[in-house]
């Protein structure tokens, strides 16, 4: 995998740990839930499925990281492997988030256009 695919996966497993951060910690503030257009009367109701979700992103970041260290430092095969699954997971999620509700375009950008490009130059490189 080229430098710059390795970059576009670490950039992808940063942007999920930001959006962990704001799914699992800062949802409960207005600075989490306003970012994902819930009103405050529904953050009592939808929280506990925000929490769930923000470790699924968690998860991924690290299946990404991880892949990335064993690229430099295990068997290269593995880390290709774990790098292209957890960069699918992260495109396909930005698929269905952006086929759920087409006014999630800018949300589903930043979600699955770094892994995209991880995955393309894993493929080509």
């Amino acid at each position: 995998m080229n430098p710059v695919g390795q970059i576009a996966a670490l950039l992808a497993a940063l942007i999920h740990v930001y959006i962990f951060v704001l799914e699992a910690v800062l949802f409960p503030r207005p600075a989490g839930y306003q970012t994902f257009g819930v009103p405050e009367s529904d953050v009592p109701a939808v929280r506990p499925w925000a929490f769930n979700q923000g470790f699924y992103n968690l998860f991924l970041a690290i299946i990404a990281a991880v892949g990335l260290i064993l690229l430099h430092t295990g068997p290269a095969q593995a880390g290709r492997a774990l790098v292209a699954a957890a960069c699918g997971s992260m495109i396909a999620a930005a698929l269905v988030l952006l086929s759920t509700n087409r006014r999630m375009l800018r949300a589903a950008t930043v979600q699955g256009l770094a892994p995209l490009i991880a995955i393309i130059l894993l493929i080509v490189a």
